[in-house]
């Protein structure tokens, strides 16, 4: 058990049958009244954020979240296949269930499965990747006053805004948090 008093970002934990993870807390003593910390909790499973406030001596279970190392070998159809690299077990997943976790993940890359009481939630992607582009416009000279970007389409199918001298071929590095250009290898 956790009592407010004690959070801190990062920390999951259950309440109203849902596993929240705390994004933010701020701890407040008002003049008047007593002591309260204030929230901000995402909804683990389905991505939703709330805030709430809580009194510092209220308790609440500690989830316990899983992250194992997993292959994502390829898509057949709608459904995306995995691979446990220590046991050599296949576990297909729906699109749905997937979302855009996977629009820069190249096949047999590695990634975290993330369960809670044996239900995989969510995957994580690696957090930096290196990726071909496979189609963008060639950029024009002077038409750098302020920073520009062009569309670029990667290997995996999914678009980038990249700076007007990366061209088509180029591999390059992107921060799969933000989707974010960081620079050309």
């Amino acid at each position: 058990m956790v009592s407010a008093g004690d959070f801190r970002n990062g920390i999951t934990i259950e309440m109203d049958n849902n596993v929240y993870q705390i994004i933010e807390f701020q701890h407040v003593k008002p003049g008047k009244g007593a002591a309260f910390v204030r929230t901000k909790l995402k909804n683990i499973k389905n991505g939703g954020v709330v805030e709430k406030t809580f009194r510092p001596t209220e308790k609440y279970p500690q989830a316990r979240i899983e992250r194992s190392d997993m292959q994502y070998l390829y898509s057949d159809g709608d459904l995306y296949n995995f691979m446990n690299v220590e046991t050599f077990d296949q576990m297909a997943m729906s699109e749905e269930a997937i979302g855009d976790s996977l629009k820069f993940v190249k096949e047999n890359e590695m990634v975290k499965m993330l369960t809670h009481n044996g239900v995989v939630f969510a995957i994580e992607p690696p957090l930096f990747v290196e990726l071909v582009i496979t189609d963008t416009e060639p950029g024009f000279k002077g038409d750098t006053a302020q920073g520009a970007t062009k569309p670029a389409i990667v290997e995996t199918g999914a678009t980038v805004y990249v700076p007007l001298f990366v061209e088509q071929g180029d591999k390059i590095s992107i921060d799969t948090r933000t989707g974010d250009y960081l620079k050309r290898v």
